[in-house]
């Protein structure tokens, strides 16, 4: 017990003799947040400022001319340089200028009598003073403006100060030619650094009065960007982060291409465009080579079909479209039987002229068996399956060979495939058809075959689509493929359909005499990063400048270049936490969900 009592009173002694530390001195060890985003010193001189090894300048405009221009802020806002800008809008009370406006009309027009009355010659400065003091106070009291108190200051950013004197200047030059005038803020540097930051403090206070409509041409978005008031969010402007927003089917055709190179985000650039135009009662079907699309098919509530050669889904190639207002039924079976002759000659690798002849008029007689003319009204027909064309080529004149060719396709391994009835209906918003899993020696025919069916579904049924072919360079393996998918390029804005084209094999595309010409007729072309053996055939294609070229070079993944006509942007492709989740190709990511959803199941039991 002695023991005990000893160290309980040693412990005591020690407890009295540790120092209690003040609430004060302990929050000055804290981390803050303005601590992290500090920077490690600040040195403010006379007219610059230097944070760590860089310098900045505040300056501010100090006056105006008397008509402003739209856009006259533009080329400010897209300057390749690092600097920011805060602009300030102070309402003035219309009463109050009202009758500031009525002091100083009666001042000139005292004035403009005084010169009468001595014989002088009228002064145009005060006649032009008062036309614009009486049309102001007309626009004010009609409440068709409003006056702000403007200012506008810019922070330029450099590496030295002969740099910062440099950018200063291209600034300074850019707005003297439009004959705005700027100057630093001397001895208030740090008063421009306040009023810079987003807290919405004017502490230099340098404004000039302006009504709305020149006050409106100062809106900072205003830029050679692809701003509009209509369409979908393609990603930010690396530029000048404004949104990238556009609609396809605003342009000349509602085509689109899409180039990169494996892992750069084009498939995740194509979903997510997806995504955001369905949402503008567009329909969507997509032809995918990967199977990347199963998943945004089953978020959307869309239709998702599996080609194989053992697939429950079946399209037969001799299926035709509905006559339209204006169209002959001669002039749509020719154009059938002319897609299904290429179709053959893709399928039997190649034909001889005599046996594209032979095959011509073969499937001429096959639809005829059926009673389906160019006379007779063909809407209700049952259409043929490629066995009746077998059946009418072995009974043909030099078309025992052909027959023979083609019966692998009727009676053998690949018989599945073709050889059925449709029983693909694509009546849904969102439609996916996935050829993944066929051989990659029909993947090319599967591909015709799924776009020539869609192609008669889009005719059938005229509405706003989007036609998109994931690895498009399969298509253009074969002369025959890809003048099919040109001659859609062609024609597809007559039925409100735009095609979307997305390649990572760029030398295949474009050694196809007709990779360039589906390019050509592309309103929008997006360019993600690029790897080095293909960027100069890119450089060559698009005209791009060298810089340009460096810029996909080193672009990180979703970043690039937006060409929309004559337009094109740096562009950075982002998506919402909600869209990426839908979206994602990532392997890891993908994994994930999965799982999450496998957890999610079982809970539910």
């Amino acid at each position: 017990m002695a023991l005990l009592d000893f160290l309980k009173n040693k412990n005591k002694e020690e407890e009295e003799m540790i120092p209690v530390i003040p609430e004060e001195i302990y929050s000055t060890g804290v981390l803050q947040l303005q601590d992290i985003i500090a920077p490690s010193a600040l040195e403010v001189n006379s007219n610059y400022m230097k944070f760590g090894d860089k310098v900045a300048r505040a300056i501010f405009v100090i006056s105006y001319p008397r008509f402003l221009a739209t856009d006259w802020f533009s080329p400010v806002i897209n300057l390749d340089k690092i600097y920011d800008i805060s602009i300030f809008f102070h309402p003035v009370e219309t009463a109050d200028v009202l009758r500031q406006l009525q002091k100083k009309v009666a001042e000139v027009q005292s004035q403009i009598h005084m010169r009468e009355e001595k014989g002088l010659v009228r002064d145009p400065i005060l006649d032009t003073a008062y036309q614009d003091l009486e049309d102001l106070r007309d626009k004010l009291q009609q409440a068709q403006e409003k006056l702000f108190s403007v200012g506008i200051y810019i922070m330029v950013y450099a590496s030295s100060l002969e740099e910062l004197n440099r950018v200063e200047t291209e600034v300074r030059s850019i707005l003297e030619s439009k004959l705005v005038y700027v100057r630093p803020a001397l001895f208030q540097q740090l008063d421009g650094l306040k009023t810079i930051f987003p807290l919405g403090t004017d502490k230099i206070e340098v404004n000039s009065r302006m009504n709305s409509s020149p006050a409106s041409s100062i809106f900072p978005f205003v830029s050679f960007d692809l701003s509009s008031d209509r369409g979908i969010l393609y990603g930010i402007n690396r530029h000048n982060n404004s949104l990238v927003l556009f609609d396809r089917f605003s342009m000349e055709n509602y085509n689109s291409v899409i180039f990169a190179k494996a892992g750069a985000g084009k498939s995740y650039a194509t979903k997510l465009e997806i995504l955001r135009t369905l949402m503008f009662d567009t329909d969507v079907i997509v032809i995918d080579p990967e199977r990347e699309y199963e998943h945004l098919a089953e978020a959307v509530d869309g239709r998702y079909f599996n080609i194989s050669l053992t697939s429950k889904h079946h399209i037969n190639p001799f299926d035709l479209p509905s006559v339209s207002e204006g169209e002959s039924p001669d002039d749509v079976l020719r154009s059938n039987i002319i897609n299904l002759v290429g179709l053959f000659r893709l399928m039997l690798g190649g034909l001889t002229p005599e046996e594209d002849s032979i095959m011509d008029k073969a499937i001429t007689e096959t639809y005829a068996s059926r009673d389906i003319t160019p006379e007779g009204d063909f809407s209700n027909a049952s259409p043929p399956t490629l066995s009746d064309l077998e059946l009418v080529l072995a009974g043909m004149s030099g078309g025992e060979s052909l027959a023979q060719r083609l019966s692998k396709f009727t009676k053998g391994t690949w018989a599945g495939f073709l050889n059925q009835p449709t029983n693909v209906d694509i009546n849904k918003k969102f439609v996916v058809f996935s050829v993944r899993d066929m051989e990659d020696e029909l993947r090319s025919v599967a591909m015709y075959i799924v776009i020539h069916f869609i192609w008669n579904a889009v005719r059938k049924n005229i509405k706003r689509r989007l036609l998109v072919i994931d690895e498009a360079w399969w298509m253009m393996k074969s002369d025959d493929t890809a003048s099919f998918l040109f001659s859609i390029a062609k024609r597809c804005r007559k039925y409100y359909l735009g095609l979307a084209t997305i390649t990572q094999d760029v030398s295949d595309f474009l050694s196809s005499p007709y990779g360039t010409p589906i390019i050509t007729n592309s309103s929008l072309q997006v360019l993600l990063k690029q790897s080095p053996a293909s960027i100069d055939q890119v450089q060559k294609t698009f005209n791009l400048t060298d810089e340009e070229k460096f810029l996909l070079l080193e672009s990180d993944v979703g970043e690039g270049i937006f060409f929309a006509g004559l337009k094109h942007v740096a562009i950075k492709i982002l998506a919402s936490y909600t869209e990426d989740q839908i979206i994602t190709s990532d392997p890891a990511q993908v994994l994930a969900i999965k799982k999450a959803k496998e957890e999610f199941a079982e809970a539910q039991e």
